[in-house]
């Protein structure tokens, strides 16, 4: 079968994805099974793989699945646990104190809090953790998800303490010789390697990344505000590329001096350390105050189960109330420091299933690791930090129970899919994988132009796998190989793949499942996925175009074409943006002073 033929039938699993979640709007929860029943299918009697290795992919799905439940239970449980004890009152008191704009607190919790819990931990916690806290404060459940998975681009190739460059790229690319001969002529060793091309990518995420906070607010301002407006999002263009900056230079600085653990870690921390004081001092900030309607007003498609907390006064101190919070962050960053003992410790509660039905395919489980658990052990010192009653944390224990029983027919069905789909190339044909048949025939067609679809190539492995980790593993090696087959270097197009890999978590299933459980919106993932391509498309396309530019440079080609498409767009809108504020201060100086 030629290599055509076969990319478009390995492309419908991903056809029915986006057909049934996002085009015709089916709850996840009925489109991911459909999916799940298509991607064995096709594996099975197109790329004939056997049929154990179907059941131990689909089995190590089921795990991962249960894993990701785990992490969103909680951070739900010790969300409600805020909630029940009162504690939450006074954080939304918090920032109301820092802005009552609704734009500037989304740029504070989800781009510098969320990056700073993207370096901790990965595994799309972020969003799990900052969508039912933004309910809570008062959003709008489909905007807080909406917000917390766009920032899931630009901090998550440093996420987990670099592991999508340590372990995605670094495996990815480990014991091929093309890589151990460009390593050498450099002078590096593998490690010295991929610590050059984490700089990269730092540089490449720097500059499309300090847009997103922008990008972030506009969106918000335009889905769920009362007039519709993305003139009411570009009013914020000066805080918002403030704190992009904030966060993207120290970032890249430490990509770059210090290697791949630490940049989204210390960008969030020192981007907090920087715009929270200068927010507080009005610096930067618009004119007007933005809000929400009121929730009666809202569109009802979108709200979930869980709902703002009625405004009360707050009776707990600020530390007391954020201290979960801030020991989570503590914990999750001392346990995943490799040089350190504590993560060790405890990985040694592990499970372990090897060669699972005869195959080669083994599942490895660390409950105790992973973030959820360590979220669950901040909510029962919740219990007790807060004198709270069993009644109280009963109540916070069923409604989180509750909303992860909602959520796991999707993820179970979701992750058991992308495992197939991932480990289809153990078969009887002789076929690569399917993502690898998709990628080498988009890069057929490509050539000399390949800078421009690698960030594509690594969202679309974490859109199907839902992790840039796994993304790197599937596609490092193809990426340096197809950039050497059409004489471009390779280290630059590898840091594209991550910078891809990276965008594509804002719409990979299932964080768009895991972070919509949080806020109790179930089965209106599509709807979200339909908004998030959105950024995702940006983030793919600039960055395309700045590798383009880095490996040609500035001049008269299609990379400086679309690079130019973008900022001219950005900054028309900025201008607008400036022009509606100048408008609105004038209207209100003339009403106050009698017109």
């Amino acid at each position: 079968m030629g290599l055509g033929l076969l990319s478009v039938l390995a492309l419908i699993p991903i056809l029915t994805v986006l057909l049934f979640l996002v085009i015709f709007r089916w709850p996840a929860k009925h489109a991911m099974p459909l999916a799940f029943v298509v991607t064995v299918v096709m594996a099975f009697f197109i790329w004939e793989v056997p049929a154990n290795q179907i059941a131990a992919a689909s089995t190590r799905g089921v795990v991962t699945a249960l894993e990701v439940l785990f992490i969103v239970f909680g951070a739900v449980l010790m969300l409600n646990t805020l909630k029940e004890s009162g504690a939450i009152q006074t954080i939304r008191q918090g920032f109301i104190d820092i802005s009552p704009d609704r734009r500037v607190q989304a740029i504070i919790i989800c781009w510098l809090f969320g990056s700073f819990i993207e370096g901790a931990s990965g595994w799309g916690t972020p969003a799990a953790v900052l969508a039912p806290l933004l309910v809570a404060i008062g959003f709008p459940a489909m905007g807080a998800v909406m917000v917390a998975l766009i920032i899931q681009s630009t901090p998550v190739s440093y996420g987990a303490v670099g592991t999508p460059i340590l372990v995605g790229v670094s495996s990815g690319l480990e014991g091929a010789e093309n890589v151990i001969n460009a390593a050498t002529s450099l002078g590096l060793s593998h490690e010295a390697y991929i610590n050059m091309i984490g700089g990269q990518v730092a540089i490449f995420h720097g500059i499309v990344g300090v847009f997103i906070p922008l990008f972030m607010v506009t969106m918000l301002t335009y889905f769920f505000g009362k007039n519709k407006s993305l003139r009411a999002g570009m009013e914020v263009w000066k805080f918002a590329i403030f704190a992009g900056l904030a966060f993207t230079i120290p970032y890249a600085l430490v990509a770059n001096l210090l290697g791949p653990e630490f940049p989204s870690l210390f960008g969030g921390l020192i981007g907090l350390a920087i715009v929270v004081p200068a927010a507080k001092k009005g610096l930067f900030m618009p004119k007007s105050t933005w809000d929400f309607e009121h929730s009666s007003k809202w569109d009802p498609e979108w709200t979930g189960t869980l709902s703002a907390t009625t405004l009360s006064k707050a009776t707990i101190h600020p530390f007391k109330a954020w201290f979960p919070y801030i020991l989570m962050g503590i914990l999750l960053v001392l346990t995943r420091v490799s040089t350190l003992p504590f993560g060790d410790w405890l990985k040694t509660a592990s499970i372990t299933v090897e060669e699972i039905f005869g195959t080669s395919i083994s599942i490895t489980s660390t409950p105790f690791f992973l973030p959820g658990f360590i979220m669950v052990l901040m909510s029962i010192m919740g219990y007790f930090l807060y004198s709270m009653t069993a009644e109280t944390y009963g109540t916070a224990l069923k409604s989180s129970t509750k909303m992860i029983i909602s959520a796991a027919p999707a993820l179970l069905f979701a992750v058991p899919m992308v495992q197939v789909f991932i480990n289809s190339g153990v078969n009887a044909t002789g076929y690569t994988s399917m993502p690898l048949v998709l990628a080498e025939g988009v890069s057929e067609i490509m050539g000399q132009n390949w800078p421009l679809v690698a960030p594509a190539i690594g969202a679309l492995g974490a859109f199907v796998a839902g992790s840039n980790t796994i993304s790197n593993m599937m596609f490092a090696l193809f990426q340096f190989g197809t950039a050497e087959n059409v004489g471009i270097n390779p280290a630059t197009i590898v840091a594209l793949q991550a910078v891809g890999g990276a965008a594509g978590n804002m719409i990979c299933v299932h964080n768009v499942v895991a972070a919509s459980a949080t806020a109790g919106l179930i089965g209106r993932e599509g709807a979200l996925i339909r908004k998030l391509m959105i950024p995702t498309f940006y983030y793919v396309f600039f960055a395309g175009a700045i590798g383009y530019i880095a490996i040609n440079g500035i001049g008269l080609n299609i990379g400086t074409f679309f690079a130019a498409i973008v900022l001219l767009t950005i900054v028309s809108i900025i201008v607008k943006g400036n022009r509606k504020e100048k408008q609105t201060t004038t209207e209100s100086k003339q009403q106050k002073f009698g017109g």
